[in-house]
């Protein structure tokens, strides 16, 4: 019924999706200027703000709003303006330019508290389930994340409990080919038996990492999230202290939604970090600030691309320092 399979043992062709690996290969920008490049949508809105010699309350009105359409959010955008008024009278700021520093010193302030990486050598296995609605880019983001894995040394497992999908099973079997990882499958059927015989496998061959991938569905499909909540009880059967990490992968470009998708998932599942995907250039980027202020949870990494190494471990200061563009870092 379950299938193991290796590099050497799938033909599918790569799902249109992807990248090829001459496109991996080829020179790119770096990492933080691809950052720069996918917030620029708002780091040139709020530059135009900031470039004003004077600041008055015309200028913060229009920085409120700025702020608000960046998807910061009512909470957030609330507290970072209230802060930004007290600085400007306590220390007597006068340029927009010490306006966008302050700004930058607030956000990187309430953003850092969500910069904290997985800790993978906790245990062997690290059991990590995956989950998100249809399109954040879950099974792409597994993909990247055993490739961060392998690069650390670390062996890893993939689990396509994505049943539901019709392509995500061939998906997550050709980013195994393309990274040398095994796939745990099966035909149709019970994804979380799938966990199940992936934690065991894993146990049996000595694997550094499980990840789990699960069927991606609307927050309000509550049959489907009982199913996803059943995958993560199983997973337990199989390694009573797994999973040791529940990522929820989020859309960059769906706003105030993702603090739906997160609410609801967090609900069912016991969500324990995040994944930020697709900040390649539509994204507005604030809604980090929306979920440090109103739903904290770790953010492991963000996504700026569909290349491999397009998902980097997320970094307070160079975040703000893309969003603002302030210069902070190199």
């Amino acid at each position: 019924m379950f299938s193991f399979f290796k590099k050497s043992e799938a033909g599918e062709a790569a799902p249109a999706t992807q990248t090829s690996p001459a496109q991996d290969e080829a020179p790119k920008a770096s990492w933080l200027q691809r950052l720069k490049a996918g917030l620029s949508r708002t780091s040139s809105q709020i530059g135009g703000i900031f470039s004003r010699r004077r600041i008055d309350e015309e200028l913060l009105e229009e920085l409120e709003a700025t702020l608000l359409m960046a998807d910061c959010g009512v909470e957030a955008t609330q507290t970072l303006l209230a802060e930004l008024r007290r600085r400007w009278k306590h220390d007597k700021l006068e340029t927009g330019e010490q306006l966008r520093a302050a700004l930058g010193e607030i956000l990187v302030k309430l953003l850092t508290p969500l910069q904290q990486p997985m800790q993978p050598d906790a245990h062997k296995p690290f059991i990590i389930m995956l989950a998100g609605v249809n399109g954040a880019g879950k099974t792409t983001s597994i993909g990247k994340l055993a490739r961060h894995f392998q690069s650390q040394g670390k062996s890893v497992l993939l689990a396509a409990g994505d049943t539901f999908r019709a392509a995500a099973r061939e998906q997550l079997m050709e980013w195994g080919r393309r990274n040398d990882v095994s796939v745990i499958a099966q035909d149709g059927g019970d994804p979380a038996a799938v966990a199940f015989d992936a934690v065991s496998a894993a146990r049996a061959r000595g694997i550094d990492v499980v990840m789990v991938d699960t069927a991606g569905r609307l927050p309000t499909q509550l049959h489907l999230m009982e199913e996803i909540a059943k995958v993560r009880r199983v997973v337990q059967k199989a390694e009573p202290s797994g999973p040791h990490e529940v990522l929820l992968v989020l859309d960059g470009n769906v706003g105030q939604n993702a603090l739906a998708q997160l609410k609801a998932f967090d609900q069912a599942i016991g969500v324990t970090g995040l994944v930020i995907t697709k900040l390649d250039g539509t994204a507005k980027g604030g809604v980090i600030a929306a979920i440090a202020r109103t739903h904290p949870k770790p953010l492991r990494f963000i996504g700026v691309g569909e290349g491999i190494d397009d998902l980097q471990a997320f970094n307070a200061v160079e975040y703000v320092d893309a969003l603002l563009d302030t210069g902070n870092t190199t």
